[in-house]
């Protein structure tokens, strides 16, 4: 393989993440501009503009440049922006104040990303080479000691030794299950089977997660690292990556990243003279949520439909793919082996709890002042996640809730802000870990019809196989609709966590085990919420159409007809300077009204419950 040569170390280098948001907030203009300025001002050999895979995980902030070795941040970057950026780089000129994040508390400009609170209590690992490198470069990941790990364990380990490592770091998946790693790897190596293989499982398709998509766009070669340590280990010699089709940039980067391996001799036959060979495929979903399963993924792969296989049913690691034994496992367990490797079991299991050891990753979404993709260490709480790297709720608004573990994860209220990130304390709780989707809703977010939401999703991803799931999640669906619509019963309550309760036991994969989740944590939390969508029909965070209403207030309405002008069915009368009102047998709550009143006058209101005309 070719290596680019530079005749001389640049003074600066400007990193550019080129990640899915980067590029949909108009990174790759804005870098393709700074490589034109900084080179017409004559600086490119003293100024490097590098791309890198994926931004810094501030993702609001997109398009974000980094500028080392100073560690300064310039957020929301336009090209208008390049060329006073580049001209910063001259003699005797000024840093781009303007483009400096902002404390939303203070307004003070934080000229480093290190000071500023979204990065302060992170702890990367997994994601450290996200936001650095260059992930078509593979150059860029053997600077930053790629594929060091897999020498060490190839020319100086047994596999004994290396799953004894992997165990001994306490390393569990990080797909969700959180099952130990390391016994995993020792199931498989110990299945009496000559042919064996490993499967990388990025099929990730929660709402609010785009962790796995993440890493494979901005340092794939640490996950083919991962599974080529994890081949040596068990005794495989194919490893498949199972990835979403509507990943098509991360398709991109890990093919790329593949042939570059070959290249290189990381992937093939006889690597490192050890004897050892192991080759990669990519194989892209069809982007069915079941298919996360286990089982389902593996029928998948095989070209047959994707769905868990039926109970009692031996675990992947004895019959998995074409009846063999598999070894399977997440997009971050995978990168994070190689750090293992380097540093030591003992250091990963240093960070962590006492049951929940390294790091965790969660794709922090939601009403948060701060929005991206962070890696916290095990044991913190949800408190310092969402008020110290979330910064709070925006707009002086109340936090209400957090859903932690994607769809099928619990609703937590304020109370259990305290709670520890680890596998067993958000299960305790009635959430889980899950895929590390973290969204945060506050007061304006109605409980019922966040449920509804959530359950909406699962039950269309079912796959149909089990009764419960199929039939039980849809009767949940509709009611928890009828609800929002003040259609409830006060007995539906207690029906929606018998079904929800029936349904966990009796489906057979992780999908109907855990769709519930949503209904049931809602209901334990804010019951009171439920109650008064049935007995007082209403819905008090104002959102369920059915159980709001628009009032014009009459001492604040002063005729200016803007409401009465768009309104789209006609349900608002008055004079021009006249006070206005709104029929509520017409009006279709649509809030349009509302949405047109001048900020000045704030006549329009809405309010929970039904008005009749006349109130």
């Amino acid at each position: 393989m070719i290596r680019k040569e530079r005749s001389k170390i640049p003074v600066k280098t400007l990193l550019l993440g080129q990640g899915t948001c980067c590029i949909s907030a108009g990174a790759e203009q804005v870098y393709t501009a700074l490589k034109r300025e900084i080179a017409q001002l004559g600086m490119a050999d003293s100024v490097q503009v590098k791309r890198t895979g994926l931004c810094h995980g501030f993702c609001q902030l997109d398009p974000v440049v980094i500028i080392e070795p100073e560690g300064l941040l310039y957020s929301e970057v336009k090209v208008d922006d390049v060329p006073e950026i580049a001209r910063s780089f001259l003699p005797g000129e000024r840093l781009v104040e303007r483009l400096f994040y902002h404390s939303p508390v203070t307004g003070e400009a934080i000229p480093r990303y290190r000071d500023i609170a979204f990065y302060q209590r992170q702890q990367r690992t997994v994601l450290k080479n996200c936001g650095y490198i260059d992930p078509e470069e593979i150059d860029d990941y053997l600077t930053n000691g790629g594929y060091q790990a897999l020498r060490q364990v190839l020319l100086e380990m047994t596999p004994e030794q290396v799953i004894k490592q992997v165990k001994d770091s306490g390393l569990r998946g990080l797909g969700g299950a959180g099952f130990p790693t390391g016994r995993k790897w020792e199931s498989c190596y110990q299945a009496a089977e000559n042919e064996k293989y490993v499967v990388c499982n990025a099929d990730e398709g929660d709402p609010g997660a785009f962790q796995d998509r993440s890493i494979l766009e901005g340092d794939p070669h640490s996950v083919l690292e991962g599974m080529i340590i994890a081949g040596y280990a068990v005794g495989a010699a194919q490893g498949y990556i199972y990835v979403r089709a509507e990943y098509p940039l991360a398709v991109k980067r890990l093919r790329s990243a593949i042939v570059q391996a070959r290249e290189e001799g990381f992937l093939g036959e006889d690597i490192f003279g050890s004897g050892f060979g192991f080759d990669i495929e990519i194989f892209p979903g069809a982007g069915a949520f079941v298919c996360g399963e286990s089982t389902a993924l593996v029928l998948s792969i095989e070209g047959k439909r994707g769905m868990p296989k039926p109970l009692p049913r031996p675990r992947t690691t004895e019959v998995g793919l074409w009846n063999k034994p598999t070894l399977l496992n997440n997009v971050k367990t995978f990168a994070a082996i190689r750090w293992i490797i380097n540093k030591g079991a003992d250091w990963f299991s240093s960070i962590g709890t006492k049951k929940s050891k390294g790091t965790a990753i969660f794709s922090l979404t939601g009403k948060t002042v701060n929005c991206g993709l962070i890696e916290v260490p095990m044991g913190i709480t949800l408190r310092e996640i969402i008020f110290g790297i979330g910064g709070g709720i925006p707009d002086n608004k109340k936090f209400k809730a957090v859903q932690t573990g994607g769809p099928s994860g619990g609703v937590l209220p304020e109370s259990l802000l305290d709670t520890a990130i680890d596998f067993d304390s958000l299960t305790a709780a009635g959430s889980m870990m899950g895929s590390g989707g973290m969204v945060v809703v506050d007061e304006e977010t109605c409980m019922v019809d966040l449920a509804r939401y959530f359950l909406d999703f699962t039950q269309k991803e079912s796959c149909g196989q089990c009764s419960l799931c199929r039939l039980g999640s849809l009767q949940m669906l509709e009611i928890l609709t009828a609800i929002t619509k003040g259609e409830g019963r006060m007995a539906d309550i207690d029906l929606l966590i018998e079904l929800g309760e029936g349904i966990k036991i009796g489906s057979l994969c992780g999908l109907g085990q855990s769709a519930p989740n949503p209904v049931l944590s809602t209901i334990r939390y804010f019951r009171a919420e439920y109650e008064a969508h049935i007995l007082m029909q209403q819905c008090p965070a104002k959102r369920c159409k059915a159980l709001i209403s628009y009032y014009i207030v009459p001492d604040k309405c002063t005729g200016c007809t803007a409401c009465q002008r768009q309104c789209p069915v006609n349900a608002i009368t008055g004079d021009r300077k006249k006070i206005h009102v709104i029929d509520q047998n017409k009006c279709t709550r649509c809030g349009i009204c509302l949405s047109v009143c001048p900020e000045r006058f704030s006549a329009v209101e809405s309010v929970p419950g039904r008005l009749v005309s006349g109130d």
